[in-house]
């Protein structure tokens, strides 16, 4: 089973998590790679704005073949509301229930979100990285935070997205296939911009969002629509 540690309660006001995002901003650490990253997990949620149902799911892949390993989904209920923001104190309880049914602690996690593209720099993947104390990194499809010139057309090509408020670099708009719209990459936790956007472009799988994202949005669409089962808790499913 994987681990983490966790380092705050998740029953708090608006207003409350606004202020620990900002004592936890100071906790990221934005840094080189320590080791190459053989094994990745991606991370997708689904909910309805409207309601309390959270679904999560975990794609682990082997790199660089995009080998799966395993994959687990959880189906849970939230009692933090909707607030653009501060959604990572809607999704990651559900996040973190999933990691900890995975028999396979991946390397990295790659989230379908922000990291440090976000107001006040703790995105989802920077949250739940410093739970989790692994390298994590967001490859979001639209931009929160940020303004950015358009990259070349060919797959690779990427500038710089900036923050107009400080000039703060806070990630990239990477172009992951060519003459296709970017994907916005942050580095989260445990990595910087430049290991995230390699990370991202190793696990290409032919579309223009990264393999691992691609297969766990894949995954938490079927479990919403009831077409996958939630995995167990006792016993990951491996499918």
């Amino acid at each position: 089973m994987a681990r983490y540690e966790q380092i705050h309660d998740w029953a708090m006001k608006p207003k409350e998590a606004v202020e620990l995002q900002k004592k936890l901003r100071e906790r990221v650490r934005i840094e080189p790679l320590k080791k190459p990253v053989e094994t990745i997990a991606g991370a997708d949620i689904s909910f309805n704005k409207f309601s309390p149902v959270v679904y999560a799911g975990l794609v682990v892949m082997r790199l660089p073949s995009l080998e799966v390993i395993e994959e687990v989904g959880v189906v849970s209920e939230t009692e933090f509301p909707y607030v653009p923001g501060l959604l990572s104190f809607r999704e990651s309880p559900s996040v973190l229930e999933a990691w900890s049914k995975l028999k396979t602690e991946p390397d990295a996690v790659m989230f379908d979100g922000q990291g440090i593209a976000h107001p006040r720099r703790v995105g989802i993947a920077s949250h739940v990285g410093l739970i989790i104390n692994r390298p994590t990194l967001g490859c979001a499809k639209s931009v929160l935070v940020g303004k950015y010139e358009e990259p070349g057309e060919e797959r690779g090509s990427w500038s710089e997205l900036v923050d107009p408020k400080n000039g703060e670099t806070v990630g990239a708009a990477l172009r992951t296939k060519t003459r296709t719209q970017p994907i916005f990459v942050s580095p989260g936790h445990l990595i910087d911009l430049e290991g995230a956007i390699k990370l991202t472009l190793a696990a290409d799988g032919g579309y223009r969002q990264p393999e691992p994202t691609r297969r766990a949005h894949l995954l938490v669409n079927a479990l919403r629509r009831g077409e996958r089962p939630a995995s167990e808790d006792e016993t990951p499913r491996l499918f």
